[in-house]
């Protein structure tokens, strides 16, 4: 018995379309940057990248110079495909590659609505582990 295999066609993604506002989700931990970047009017991801992907590997993808790079092929990208008018960022994170990807971001020379801080603070949730023995 021959079993034939069904080959599924890929699909190009559509980067003809033009995008009046673009929102920059800006992700930062200490060990890596995450930047993406998303139609505001549907939601839908245009491109992102991260410093691991802009050629960063081990402890350099946290650094702030990483994290700038890395925005700084996302803005080429995002400008070139879909030619955007506005901007918003949203950052969130404790990580190095934060204020260094917003330099970037302003750098460009881009148009900036709205920047917007959202890192999740607890408020007095869970309780603390205990404390380390000396």
């Amino acid at each position: 018995m021959a079993t034939t295999t069904k080959s599924k066609a890929t699909k190009k993604k559509n980067t003809d379309r033009r995008v009046e506002s673009v929102r920059f989700a800006v992700t930062s931990t200490f060990n890596n940057t995450i930047v993406t970047a998303s139609d505001l009017a549907t939601g839908q991801v245009l491109d992102w990248t991260s410093s691991g992907r802009a050629g960063f590997k081990g402890t350099k993808k946290g650094t702030p110079y990483a994290a700038t790079s890395a925005t700084k092929t996302l803005i080429d990208t995002v400008m070139n495909s879909y030619k955007p008018e506005i901007f918003y960022v949203d950052v969130s994170g404790a990580g190095n590659g934060r204020d260094a990807a917003l330099r970037a971001i302003a750098a460009a020379g881009i148009k900036i609505a709205k920047i917007q801080d959202t890192t999740r603070l607890p408020h007095n949730g869970c309780r603390a582990k205990k404390a380390r023995r000396a």
